[in-house]
């Protein structure tokens, strides 16, 4: 039997990033994608220090709540360096990985220049709101519609959630070794037009991972569950009907 497959958004999105391959996953598949802490209906940030191991743990409460020992555990972008987390707490929870769009690696110098600037701008009310949060994530030639709904949930993102996230981010350790060492198979996906976190990077931690398969989304950029939900919906049913 498959185990439960654990999806986590990206930054700056909530669960809905997902609706669009919910249609498109087989028969069997039990989906459970959380709001992250901070994110849509999560729970409140409050005076938490920003660390993902703090989402990382709120994930592995919620499986103990409901009575789940093991999931594939997966993420876009964030909801990836997550997933690194979550296996580097908690290995024996963790029975494979999907790292859509994500890097294993810290922040270089200039990316945490780039996270702590922009918290910074969020702490004084200062963020990208809407189109101008989504645009650098998508493909140029990305629907209308999907932009804008995407933009509809960025836009309710608070400034606080934003600047907690860009300096948990920021904090994160490096996971290549960790991913080197895993016995659990991997899924990796990126967006052919990923400028985020581009194919070369995916290549990159794929080769990493001792059990990992990658694909390659033509067409999109670093948001590929909604820029090519049929796409994406179908490496991971294929991943799953060959190693689960």
């Amino acid at each position: 039997m498959t185990p439960p497959l654990v999806l986590l958004h990206a930054f700056p999105l909530d669960s809905r990033l997902f609706d669009p391959i919910r249609p498109a996953l087989a028969d069997g598949i039990r989906l459970i994608t959380p709001d992250l802490r901070g994110f849509g209906t999560g729970p409140a940030l409050g005076d938490s220090t920003p660390d993902l191991a703090l989402l990382a743990d709120d994930l592995i409460g919620q499986l103990d709540e409901a009575g789940i020992d093991r999931a594939i555990i997966g993420g876009v972008s964030m909801g990836g360096y997550i997933s690194l987390a979550v296996l580097r707490r908690y290995p024996d929870r963790v029975a494979g990985l999907v790292l859509a769009d994500t890097r294993s690696g810290a922040d270089d110098a200039a990316a945490l220049e780039r996270r702590n600037s922009a918290a910074a701008r969020a702490d004084r009310g200062e963020i990208a709101a809407g189109a101008d949060a989504i645009a650098p994530l998508i493909a140029e030639g990305t629907a209308p519609a999907i932009r804008e709904w995407l933009a509809g949930i960025a836009d309710e993102v608070p400034a606080g959630s934003i600047a907690w996230a860009q300096r948990a981010m920021a904090a994160r350790p490096d996971s290549t070794g960790i991913l080197t060492r895993t016995g659990v198979p991997v899924l990796v996906v990126v967006g052919e037009l990923d400028a985020i976190t581009p194919p070369a990077v995916a290549r990159e931690m794929a080769a990493t991972a001792p059990e990992a398969e990658l694909v390659e989304l033509p067409g999109v950029g670093h948001l590929t569950p909604a820029e090519d939900a049929t796409g994406f919906g179908d490496a991971l049913t294929g991943w799953l009907h060959r190693r689960f």
